[in-house]
């Protein structure tokens, strides 16, 4: 009996990775993708998602309309803003009017509170706010001044939490809602080359996990999503030790971009986190999905693996 109970578990085991091998997020999600809600029921709600202009937040504001959600776009940049909600018109299930293009500056923060009213003057509430604004980077840490440093800390995080604190009273006065945070594997497993965009993400894991303890008791969830590499301008983007400078090279040169997961289906698979509620997903595919196993279960393999890399890089400069 007790060898049938062996191999059993050692069947299941090997059955779990080989699924984890060909994946692209985490085996919960993939499990809700099949057997949870349907992104369908996401169908008129209101999802407000910043850093819309492209990338990630453009797909996935293209993937809600094709459900009926009502949107509201933010980023710097009004008129690729335009050229989105004229897709999402295009090529989805909402009219012109279900579609608010409200331009942001994640780091002003003084004008939050202003977009805020602006929203639901026009919408009278916000059901999601997806937290998406932020940029990577491609310098080393004795690279890196201190005002870039301070620079990636104050996009990435303070203009996340800056929005949220906005958007907030308003979810809490309702009793409902979801906030929803890209963070990134670089949140949970380090990388050489990347300290202040890693050490951001690290920060929202603890800002937006301690919030989601604190909003239970208001019915308001906290989603933190963790893509890895993904199809989209962040490496071109990426910033080289300075806020000015950025790293200008095609992401499909960036060997960490080699496997990249499309932006239409990362899109796909935050929706069924935001459908089924859940608190944290990862998407991306391998090696970066197992290591992101790897730094959660045994550390010790991850950060060997990480030193060896870092040593890697250094002998071939």
């Amino acid at each position: 009996m007790l060898d049938f109970i062996v191999y059993g578990v050692l069947l299941f085991l090997l059955v779990q990775v080989f699924r984890l091998w060909r994946a692209d997020g985490d085996l919960s999600l993939l499990w809700y993708e099949k057997f949870g809600e349907s992104p369908a029921q996401l169908a008129g709600k209101v999802v407000w998602i910043t850093g819309a202009s492209s990338g990630i937040g453009e797909a996935l504001a293209v993937e809600l309309s094709r459900v009926g959600a009502k949107l509201v776009l933010s980023a710097r940049r009004k008129e690729e803003l335009e050229r989105v909600k004229q897709r999402c018109v295009e090529t989805g299930k909402v009219a012109d009017k279900d579609v608010l293009v409200v331009p942001l500056d994640s780091v002003a923060y003084n004008t939050h509170a202003e977009c805020v009213e602006q929203v639901l003057a026009h919408f009278s509430k916000v059901d999601v706010l997806v937290n998406n604004s932020g940029r990577s980077q491609r310098s080393l840490f004795s690279e890196t001044s201190l005002e870039g440093n301070r620079f990636l800390l104050e996009l990435n995080v303070l203009g996340q939490v800056s929005l949220t604190n906005a958007v907030l009273p308003h979810m809490m006065e309702r009793g409902e809602g979801q906030i929803v945070v890209t963070g990134s594997t670089s949140g949970i497993f380090v990388s050489p080359g990347t300290s202040a965009y890693c050490g951001s993400k690290f920060a929202l894991r603890g800002f937006y996990g301690t919030l989601r303890a604190e909003l239970h008791a208001y019915n308001i969830d906290v989603l933190l999503v963790c893509p890895g590499p993904v199809e989209s301008n962040v490496v071109q983007n990426a910033m080289v030790g300075q806020p000015d400078k950025s790293y200008n090279q095609d992401g499909k040169l960036d060997p960490t971009h080699a496997n990249d997961v499309s932006a239409p289906r990362c899109a796909r698979l935050f929706m069924v986190g935001m459908a089924n509620r859940l608190e944290e997903i990862w998407i991306s595919r391998n090696p970066y999905l197992i290591n992101a196993y790897l730094f959660t279960y045994v550390p010790f393999i991850g950060n060997w693996i990480m030193k060896t890399m870092a040593a890697s890089k250094k002998k071939k400069q």
